[in-house]
């Protein structure tokens, strides 16, 4: 896969933005994913089911086999600490799917989460993708308005997680995408 690099900042940054580098995730990441999952999600834990928690920060091993199914992209700081993380794939010939999807809170706000998705969209809409599909909770009130924000609507289709009305949005893939 390609190396994802932007070196600018968004027009949408509350502040200047420092270099963000999007590249794929290898399994020496899983930590840091790992950890940048429980912290961005932490703020929620009393309101998810255990299994539901459990099911989205994952450990680990959790993220290196999601490796094994899904592509995974991180963002890293000039630093190389990674900041956010988006795991994404191709579920069907025309459908990819996105998830685990979360930005450190230090750096939400700042155009992380807009860059991630852009990125995991692109490389969809080259695999062949002409809609991409996420789930999220209800709880999670600020990625639904940035998902809808940035071309997503429901579908109507409501899942269970773990006890917990999980709620699909799409988006049509064009050959602009960001």
């Amino acid at each position: 896969m390609d190396k994802f690099l932007n070196t600018g900042s968004s027009p949408n940054n509350r502040v200047a933005s420092e270099v963000i580098n999007i590249r794929p995730a290898s399994p020496g990441d899983a930590e840091s994913i790992a950890n940048c999952l429980a912290v961005a999600f932490q703020p929620y834990r009393i309101d998810y089911t255990p299994g539901a928690f459990h099911d989205t920060i994952l450990s680990v091993n959790g993220i290196i086999a999601r490796m094994g199914k899904m592509t995974i992209l991180v963002a890293e700081n000039e630093m190389a600490r990674i900041v956010g993380t988006i795991a994404f794939a191709a579920v069907s010939l025309d459908e990819g799917h996105i998830r685990g999807m979360a930005v450190v809170p230090d750096f939400q706000g700042k155009g992380v989460a807009r860059q991630l998705l852009a990125a995991a969209e692109m490389s969809l809409h080259t695999m062949g993708c002409s809609r991409a599909t996420l789930d999220t909770t209800k709880l999670l009130e600020r990625a639904i308005l940035f998902y809808t924000r940035n071309g997503y609507r429901a579908t109507g289709t409501v899942k269970d997680f773990f006890g917990m009305p999980l709620f699909e949005y799409m988006k049509i893939l064009s050959g602009e995408i960001g």
